[in-house]
C-alpha cells in the first residue's frame, strides 16, 4: 500500500474514531404506559436536522429528564400528572448501540413530580414534586440504580392567589455552580427555598443560613439557572411573566432587577415556563406558553442584568421546555400542545434564532435534554 494512501486511511479512521455525536433526550405526556414516552434522537451540528435513534415505551408520562455526568444514565420524573402516583425512574442509554433500557423505579415522594437535577459526583438525586410541594433526595448507585429517598420535605404554606397559590408547589430543584447549595422555586409560596447541601452526609439536605427568598407576592418562581461566571442567578416566573435578576454568593442571593419576559401587548395571563443561558454568558433565554409561544430574548451586561433583544415565536403551541446544545450554536424547544418539535440555529453575535430543519412530531411532547457524547 502506497504511504500515502495509508496516511489517508488512517486519518480517515481515526475521525471515526473520535467522532462526536450529539444526542437530543425528550419525554412525553404519553398518557398511556403501552405507548412510547422516552425519544432519542441525533443532533445533526451543521444543519439542525433531528434523526430518531430509538424509543421507549412502558413508562407514564415523563415530564422531565436529566443526563448523568458520565451521560450513561437517563433520570426522568415519570407518573407526572397522575392521581395519587409520582415517581423517579432511570434508564441506561448506550450511545455506541443507540439503545435505552429501563434500570430503576422509586416513589417521588409527592404527586406530580416535575423537576430533576444530579450532583457533579452522581451520587445524589433531588426531586422536586409540584402539586404537593415537596422535595426528595436519592442516593444513586454507580450502576444507575436509584435508591428510596433518604429526605423528603413537605412544604404547606401558599400566598396571594387562591386560586393558583392554595399551597406550595415546588417548581424546580438547581444546584449552585459548586454544588454547595439546593434552590427550589415556589411558586405556590412566592419563595425560593434555599438548603445545604453536604454531599458526604447520608442526609444531605440541611438547613440554609438563609433558608428563603421571597419574590414578589404572586409571581410565581418556577425555574431558576445560574450564570456561567456564578455571580448571578436568573428565576423565571410563571404567574408573573417576569425574570427576576439575583446577585449570587455562598447561598445568598440579592435583587438587582425584574424583567417582564413578555412584550408591551401581552398584560396579563402570563405562562412563562423555562429559562437558560447561552454557554458563553451573553444571552439569556426564556419561553412564554398562552396566548405568545414564543422565546424572550435577552443580552446580559457585566453586572448581571438583562436587555430585551427580541421575540421568537416557537412556531407551535405550549413551549414548556426548551434547551440549548453544549455549544451555544442551537436551541430546542419542545411545543407540548401541538406535539412539535423545533430546532433554532442561534446567532452568538445577536442572539437571534433562526428555524432550521423541519419539525418532529412527538405527541404531548413535554422536555428535551441535549447530550454531546
Amino acid at each position: 500500500m502506497k504511504p500515502i494512501l495509508f496516511l489517508i486511511i488512517f486519518v480517515i479512521s481515526l475521525s471515526k474514531a473520535h467522532a462526536q455525536h450529539t444526542y437530543a433526550f425528550f419525554g412525553s405526556f404519553n398518557r398511556a404506559q403501552d405507548t412510547e414516552g422516552l425519544y432519542v434522537y441525533e443532533l445533526d451540528t451543521l444543519s439542525g436536522k433531528l434523526s430518531k435513534v430509538t424509543s421507549f415505551a412502558g413508562i407514564l408520562n415523563p415530564s422531565f429528564l436529566i443526563v448523568s455526568p458520565n451521560g450513561k444514565y437517563i433520570f426522568a420524573c415519570t407518573e407526572s400528572k397522575t392521581k395519587n402516583g409520582g415517581s423517579v425512574s432511570s434508564f441506561a442509554f448506550d450511545p455506541e448501540k443507540k439503545s435505552l433500557a429501563f434500570i430503576s423505579k422509586q416513589k417521588s415522594g409527592g404527586e406530580n413530580p416535575v423537576y430533576l437535577t444530579l450532583h457533579q459526583n452522581g451520587k445524589w438525586l433531588v426531586n422536586g414534586n409540584y402539586t404537593e410541594g415537596s422535595v426528595s433526595v436519592y442516593p444513586v448507585y454507580e450502576n444507575g440504580q436509584i435508591q428510596p429517598y433518604v429526605q423528603n420535605f413537605q412544604f404547606t404554606e401558599g400566598s396571594v392567589d387562591p386560586g393558583r397559590q392554595e399551597r406550595a408547589h415546588i417548581h424546580s430543584t438547581v444546584f449552585s455552580p459548586d454544588f454547595k447549595y439546593v434552590f427550589l422555586p415556589d411558586l405556590g409560596a412566592d419563595k425560593i427555598r434555599i438548603y445545604r447541601f453536604e454531599n458526604e452526609k447520608d442526609q444531605p439536605l440541611q438547613p440554609a443560613e438563609i433558608p428563603f427568598t421571597f419574590t414578589v407576592p404572586g409571581s410565581g418562581p418556577r425555574h431558576f439557572t445560574f450564570h456561567p461566571n456564578g455571580k448571578f442567578a436568573y428565576c423565571i416566573e410563571e404567574m408573573g411573566g417576569s425574570v427576576s435578576v439575583y446577585s449570587y454568593n455562598n447561598g445568598k442571593l440579592d435583587s438587582l432587577q425584574r424583567i417582564n419576559t413578555h412584550s408591551a401587548k401581552y398584560k396579563e395571563d402570563f405562562e412563562s415556563s423555562d429559562i437558560h443561558i447561552s454557554p458563553d454568558g451573553k444571552f439569556l433565554y426564556a419561553s412564554n406558553r398562552g396566548n405568545e409561544n414564543n422565546i424572550a430574548i435577552f443580552s446580559t451586561h457585566h453586572d448581571g442584568t438583562l436587555k430585551t433583544v427580541g421575540y421568537q415565536s416557537t412556531k407551535g403551541k405550549h413551549p414548556r421546555v426548551f434547551n440549548l446544545d453544549p455549544t451555544g450554536k442551537f436551541l430546542i424547544a419542545t411545543n407540548a400542545g401541538t406535539g412539535t418539535v423545533v430546532v433554532f440555529k442561534r446567532n452568538p453575535e445577536t442572539g437571534l434564532l433562526k428555524k432550521v430543519g423541519r419539525k418532529i412530531k412527538i405527541k404531548g411532547v413535554s422536555c428535551v435534554e441535549i447530550r454531546r457524547y
